[in-house]
């Protein structure tokens, strides 16, 4: 019976009781409102959210070599009515790497989400994903990216 309690206790310590890709900056709970609750969905809550519209999802960096590092920076929007805050994003593995605004975006400004891959040690076909957690309605948000990686000769 102990050792199932020790487990769970080395995880958290593994861990650091770090969140690895969340913003340090305090942010107004104004901004995170959450219009679900026990008594169903606040439609005139949920229509005043941020809405983080991307203009790709999906980005192919065609054939790379092994050991390049490629980037890319996503576009986006916030088409909704109040400001939006991405509180985190993060990569499939570690040689995915996102970086993402940390200031609120206002209604109908824009941004860029850059993701870096790093094809150290990969060859062949590669597929990433980055998610996103923002305080849409639907607040998590996916990204991807493919390459060929060439072997090193």
């Amino acid at each position: 019976m102990k050792r199932y309690l020790i487990i769970p206790a080395l995880l958290l310590a593994a861990c650091g009781g770090q969140d690895q890709g969340s913003n340090d900056k305090n942010i107004s709970a104004s901004l995170v409102n959450n219009p679900h609750s026990a008594s169903g969905l606040d439609t005139v809550a949920a229509a005043s959210k941020p809405v983080l519209s991307f203009t790709d999802t999906l980005h192919n960096f065609g054939t790379i070599k092994e050991n390049e590092s490629v980037s890319y920076d996503f576009a986006f929007t916030n088409t909704g009515k109040t400001p939006l805050v991405i509180t985190s994003a993060s990569g499939s593995c570690g040689c995915t790497v996102p970086d993402f605004p940390h200031e609120p975006i206002l209604p109908g400004q824009s941004g860029t989400l850059k993701v870096t891959f790093n094809s150290a040690g990969k060859q062949g076909h590669q597929e990433k994903s980055v998610t996103i957690v923002a305080n849409t309605l639907r607040n998590i948000h996916m990204l991807y990216i493919q390459a060929e990686v060439q072997a090193k000769q």
